[in-house]
């Protein structure tokens, strides 16, 4: 059971048990009311985040775990296996993902969390420029962009790429079209089976990552 909301982080770990062609079913967190913080959630995952997977070995929380867990299920589909000398790369850029331009990403969205408001327009300011760089350095160094087989990476880079483009206050600061690689994977990975599944799942649109649009999902809400 994937408890997930649309458009929210679940959208990575939907692609990625839809990539490995592992059966779920899925369970609304509504966020309109609040429901992630609501008792019944928060006792499959106490930090109110979304999503929370239920696997056979309990509930499972953080993007990047899950991610993670699900790949080994399938070993060498979606991720090197162990053993394999890729993984050590596969597995420095997944953490990198999940423990740099995620949080970062998510400063974007709720200033206010990490700071009071009147303060909140520097901290946009800084955080935005660190995640240019941030792009700038997928473009140079991130080799798997050009994989035509999906990956957990992919799963995980591809909603952050449209959330930039959707989400905060202005995404002026956001221009895809200054990184012709992280676009040119957009654009391959969004006409994926996989991607095409999940935008009509959590009714997303057409160009979903390249030139995304607000969603209109058939149940819940993104925000």
């Amino acid at each position: 059971m994937l408890y997930y909301a649309p458009d929210n982080a679940s959208l990575c770990v939907r692609l990625a048990l839809l990539a490995l062609e592992i059966p779920f079913e899925t369970a609304l967190v509504d966020r309109s009311c609040n429901a992630q913080n609501g008792p019944a959630y928060t006792a499959l995952n106490p930090n109110g985040l979304i999503p929370t997977l239920i696997t056979p070995d309990g509930p499972i929380y953080e993007t990047g775990a899950i991610l993670l867990w699900a790949a080994d299920q399938k070993p060498s589909h979606v991720f090197p296996a162990v053993g394999n000398p890729a993984r050590a790369a596969g597995l420095a850029w997944l953490f990198w993902l999940s423990n740099t331009l995620h949080p970062t990403l998510r400063m974007t969205f709720y200033p206010t969390k990490y700071i009071d408001a009147g303060s909140a327009p520097l901290l946009l300011t800084a955080t935005r420029a660190n995640l240019l760089g941030h792009f700038a350095h997928l473009e140079a160094h991130a080799d798997w962009l050009d994989d035509t087989q999906v990956s957990i990476s992919h799963c995980y880079l591809a909603p952050m790429l449209r959330w930039s483009a959707l989400y905060g206050t202005d995404q002026s600061w956001f221009d895809l079209g200054k990184f012709p690689r992280l676009l040119a994977f957009a654009k391959r990975f969004e006409v994926t089976h996989v991607a095409d599944q999940a935008r009509l799942a959590e009714g997303l649109g057409g160009t979903i990552f390249s030139a995304p649009t607000p969603p209109c999902p058939p149940e819940g809400s993104a925000t």
